[in-house]
């Protein structure tokens, strides 16, 4: 393999590992904990939008109302106030971030209720009680659990005026808060508190949407009446959860009708009123079309939303002062909820990639106006599709692997750093300026040291295998400079020998004793030469040593100190071109045919001498060379020329084989799974590939003792192929099995009685 063929395996490893990683929970979740949290650093802190602002309930209003910090226990006509002070000031949409399940003083509720009614644009937290229910099953004591979700909604006095009810569920520490749900699949397809408040506050631009909806549904909305109210009608039915849930069942069902409404919304505008209703559209629908739970695009710690103290707001007379600055609640989004600006003080805080070195979270009801803003500017944090985080990670991957293995240990690692900078650069961009999450910790923390250290060990082992040279020192007829080489890396072989990996190739010329006599000795000696120049070639040229030669037949070796597919791949283009090889011969050798039967076995032996006093042959010791000498012979019985052992093929990409079967070797135990060398693969023909998968059909159904099935197999392979071998000689075994039916035991291994 070539340097540059293994920096392309190294990058497709790297590739393809990034994707796997990616597409894992653990990837993931290394890229949600770890690298939002690096974007996010990165970004830093950016502008909210001006629509949303929280009202905090913290201490410092409680000191100032001279009220205990306990804002469960306040007047709730406290509460009406803010809310008529709010209404007077001309927000939009009014959120408590706050439960209410409860009765006070019946006079405050009534007097928080009126407030309520008359604003007519107020949304009450829901609590999202989640139960644990015990199952048993008596019959055989198996257990389990049903988990129980129930909403619990404020008191009927102020459910009955609010404009919509919606719960808002977070997950608690250990947990960091990434991401929020939209709709509460657990509760009903329920949706929640940022979705509901943002359906209210899209009311300014109702007709259209209502009308862009009935365009691309004409008559199927004529059913439904909840779809068919006024925006009168429906901000004062209590009815808004209704409605939001009908139209998401709509856009579930046919994602295609927001796809149309958005292209219908494409076309140009003029006037900034005009503008601001599409972005309000355009958000509208994305959130409806969106998923059940978005990423939370955060805008930096806690008060980065514009934030008024609850007292401020409860004091006010047609505007406040806040910091010296003057905030105008027209047309407003208000969240209203417990958010201290003290760590030891929160109650409501939770866990996020904001949270400060001194343990100030950011609060419930800033998480819940954070989402609602995400929602208006129609900029949530959205994950990559998993086609294009598939190509982008197996991409880095394959740039970084090859760029590791091709360039020297010290320009890798800068390359490597360079990609790395301009990758998180583009990343960063892309995040900052539409909230698309680029992964940049399985590339950066996981790809390029795979990568690296990757292509550092690879080199090591290449280094290390060219030092042994093992494949060289065979005899001593080697050149002396070679044998140096030998003595120097492996001591005196001649003493010890080495146990190594190879493959064995033994070849044997058909009908040579005929040969033999029909030529006089120096014209079968020039036969000979000519004839092992041939075969030789081949062996040479794929890397293979010529280690014995006897008469017509040569062993031929690859080795290896571990074991290597690449030198048993070499070893069967070298038995493919030895074919080739006999074949021209043929064609330069006038009226004179000779064919060549080959045999190819891997395994482990012992490089070592053989001989004693003062001659030694240096060769292969162990069953392996028997065993390939038997194979070679198996193809007189099959009518083949090229055999191996499953242990040669198998792994070896790139050749068409055609499995013969199972066989006990003559003078063997053990069954050796045989199989031929059809052909390269890039050379392969259709008749070639139909071939060998009818005869692995026809092998199954002989395998099975289905003999009328298997004879019929063979004989057609023959009719449509012609003459076959293999085909021939198993249609024989079928006759003879007719009449000597193998034991029961039998598992069509084929005992070969002859060499």
């Amino acid at each position: 393999m070539t340097k540059v063929m293994k920096s392309v395996v190294l990058g497709l490893f790297t590739g393809v590992l990034g994707v796997v990683l990616s597409l894992t929970t653990f990837g993931h979740g290394l890229e949600e904990n770890l690298g939002l949290s690096i974007l996010f650093s990165l970004r830093g802190k950016r502008k909210p939008p001006p629509d949303v602002v929280v009202v905090n309930i913290d201490k410092a209003s409680s000191d100032a109302l001279n009220l205990p910090n306990r804002p469960v226990e306040w007047s709730r006509a406290l509460h009406a106030k803010v809310v008529e002070n709010l209404r007077r000031a001309g927000a939009e949409v009014i959120v408590f971030d706050v439960t209410f399940d409860e009765e006070s003083e019946p006079r405050d509720d009534r007097i928080f209720a009126e407030a309520v009614g008359r604003a007519g644009n107020v949304v009450f937290c829901e609590f999202l009680k989640k139960e644990v229910v015990p199952i048993e099953r008596l019959n055989n004591g198996f257990s389990a659990r049903l988990d129980i979700e129930e909403l619990v909604p404020p008191i009927p006095l102020l459910s009955e005026r609010a404009a919509a009810l919606a719960p808002f569920p977070l997950p608690k520490l250990p947990f960091r808060v990434n991401q929020y749900w939209t709709f509460k699949t657990s509760a009903g397809d329920t949706p929640t508190l940022p979705v509901v408040a943002f359906q209210i506050y899209a009311f300014q631009v109702y007709d259209e949407f209502i009308g862009l909806l009935r365009r691309q549904l004409p008559g199927w909305m004529a059913g439904m009446e909840i779809l068919s109210l006024s925006r009168d009608e429906l901000s004062g039915s209590g009815r808004v959860v209704e409605f939001v849930r009908a139209v998401r069942e709509i856009f579930r069902k046919d994602p295609d009708v927001a796809e149309r409404m958005l292209a219908e919304l494409r076309a140009p505008v003029s006037t900034a009123p005009e503008m601001r209703k599409r972005r309000i559209l355009r958000a509208l629908i994305r959130m409806y079309l969106g998923p059940d739970s978005r990423y939370i695009n955060f805008y930096g710690p806690s008060r980065t939303i514009t934030t008024v103290p609850y007292h401020e707001v409860l004091n006010m007379d047609g505007g406040i002062e806040d910091d010296g600055k003057g905030v105008d609640f027209s047309g407003k989004v208000v969240f209203i909820g417990q958010a201290e600006t003290k760590p030891y003080l929160q109650k409501d805080g939770f866990y996020t990639v904001f949270t400060t070195s001194d343990g100030l979270d950011l609060n419930g009801v800033e998480i819940a106006a954070t989402a609602f803003a995400n929602i208006l500017e129609d900029k949530p944090v959205r994950p990559l599709r998993l086609p294009l985080l598939a190509a982008v990670v197996f991409s880095l991957g394959l740039l970084l692997g090859a760029a590791a293995f091709v360039l020297p240990s010290l320009p890798a690692a800068v390359v490597m750093v360079a990609v790395n900078a301009l990758y998180v650069s583009y990343a960063l961009y892309e995040f900052s300026a539409g909230g698309i999450w680029y992964p940049v910790v399985v590339p950066g923390l996981i790809l390029s040291p795979v990568a690296f250290f990757g292509a550092l060990a690879w080199k090591y082992v290449d280094a290390g295998r060219e030092k042994l040279k093992i494949k060289r020192a065979f005899s001593y007829y080697l050149p002396e400079e070679i044998v140096d080489t030998l003595i120097k890396n492996l001591g005196d072989v001649r003493a010890e020998g080495r146990v190594v990996s190879g493959t064995c190739l033994y070849t044997d010329l058909e009908h040579y004793t005929s040969l033999s006599e029909a030529m006089e000795p120096e014209e079968l000696r020039d036969f000979i030469r000519k004839y092992y120049e041939t075969i030789f070639n081949p062996v040479k040229m794929y890397g293979g040593v010529v280690s014995n030669v006897v008469a017509d037949s040569m062993l031929a070796l690859w080795v290896s100190a571990v074991p290597d597919d690449l030198q048993r791949e070499r070893a069967c283009l070298a038995a493919l071109d030895l074919a080739d090889a006999v074949k021209a011969f043929n064609r330069s050798s006038g009226d004179m045919r000779i064919s060549t039967r080959v045999g190819l076995h891997f395994g482990r032996f012992l490089l070592g001498n053989i001989g004693a006093i003062d001659h030694y042959e240096y060769r292969p010791i162990g069953d392996i060379v028997n065993t390939t000498t038997r194979i070679e012979g198996l193809n007189k019985y099959l009518g083949t020329y090229l055999l191996a052992s499953e242990e040669t093929v198998a792994g070896v990409d790139g050749i068409l084989t055609r499995e013969l079967g199972s066989f006990i070797l003559y003078g063997k135990v053990k069954p050796v799974r045989v199989f031929e060398l059809v052909s390269r693969a890039d050379r392969v023909t259709g008749d070639e590939q139909e071939l060998c998968f009818r005869f692995a059909e026809a092998l199954a159904a002989f395998r099975e003792r289905r003999w009328d099935c298997a004879e019929r197999m063979f004989s057609d392979i023959i009719g449509r192929y012609g003459e076959d071998g293999p085909s021939r000689y198993y249609l024989y075994l079928i006759s003879y099995y007719r009449n000597h039916p193998p034991p029961p035991s039998w598992g069509g291994v084929i005992c070969v009685e002859k060499k």
